[in-house]
């Protein structure tokens, strides 16, 4: 069975040890100065030599900005060596930031979850059917791969070039998504929607847009002014909004409308759609 060190008792952390608590591998989680952490699970504090040391994957679920200096103690420390795999869980940095540790003989890369944990007890229902993107040398992704499917996620090979967009790809749709819908409940209180509605109006049509793309492509599951071509109802639209919800609708509608022209919108309504984003963009 494989055993785990997870070094970073956050959310993320927490979550993947719990998964991997669940699913039986032997588990250490383990932070940097002793805090409460989700049931059954324990945080050791530092030292953690003997749970490092004990380990066959050592999983780094700190923030990007220390993974440098986390991997450089590793290193002081000595606990590392060639029959470890060290995988850390940022989705921007690729395998470079486990640096310091090259010379111990370990397999290093790096293992994304591409789902968000809000709260630790649930993250094992949740990365359940998840994606993972995997990058590292290859006794780090076939490692990764095998953790992947021991908790239930579903691992993808990234080149280490790639993360930075594959990563922008993850933001826009966990976070701004988010963005998105509280830019809609303030536009619904603006058009007098009582704010206990304007928080709930929106998300029964989220739902609807995600089950849509469950089974369809974008440019399939597209629906609305931009893709029947209706330039009346953008133009209303456009208008009704400030200046700087303005630009977003446009520019956002600008990227609808290479949806709508992939499922086949075409000739002058199409031109007409892209005239008036054009206008709202440029102001002419």
């Amino acid at each position: 069975m494989l055993r785990v060190a997870v070094v970073g008792a956050g959310r993320m952390g927490q979550g993947i040890a719990l998964a991997l608590s669940r699913s039986g591998a032997p588990v250490a989680l383990l932070s940097r100065v002793p805090k409460p952490v989700v049931a059954p699970l324990t945080a050791t504090a530092h030292p953690w030599s003997a749970a490092i040391r004990a380990a066959d994957m050592v999983l780094l679920a700190t923030p990007d900005g220390v993974l440098e200096e986390v991997a450089e103690r590793l290193a002081r420390d000595g606990d590392i060596g060639a029959g470890h795999v060290v995988l850390h869980l940022s989705g921007l940095r690729d395998r470079r930031a486990l640096e310091a540790l090259g010379t111990t003989g370990a397999g290093l890369g790096s293992y994304h979850p591409l789902q968000t944990v809000a709260e630790p007890a649930t993250a094992p229902e949740r990365l359940r059917g998840a994606y993972a993107g995997i990058e590292g040398d290859a006794r780090a992704i076939e490692a990764g791969e095998r953790l992947a499917l021991l908790i239930g996620m579903i691992p993808v090979r990234l080149p280490a070039e790639t993360k930075a967009a594959y990563h922008a790809g993850a933001t826009l749709v966990a976070n701004y998504t988010v963005v998105l819908v509280g830019v809609a409940e303030r536009l619904a209180r603006e058009a007098g929607v009582p704010a206990e509605l304007a928080a709930r109006i929106y998300l029964p049509l989220l739902e609807g847009a995600t089950a849509n793309l469950r089974s369809l492509p974008p440019a399939r599951a597209l629906t609305g002014a931009v893709r029947r071509g209706d330039a009346a109802t953008v133009t209303a639209h456009l208008a009704a909004l400030g200046p700087v919800d303005r630009v977003l609708y446009a520019m956002l509608g600008r990227e609808a409308l290479l949806l709508a022209r992939e499922a086949g919108l075409t000739g002058e309504r199409a031109a007409e759609v892209e005239r008036v984003l054009d206008q709202a963009l440029t102001g002419r």
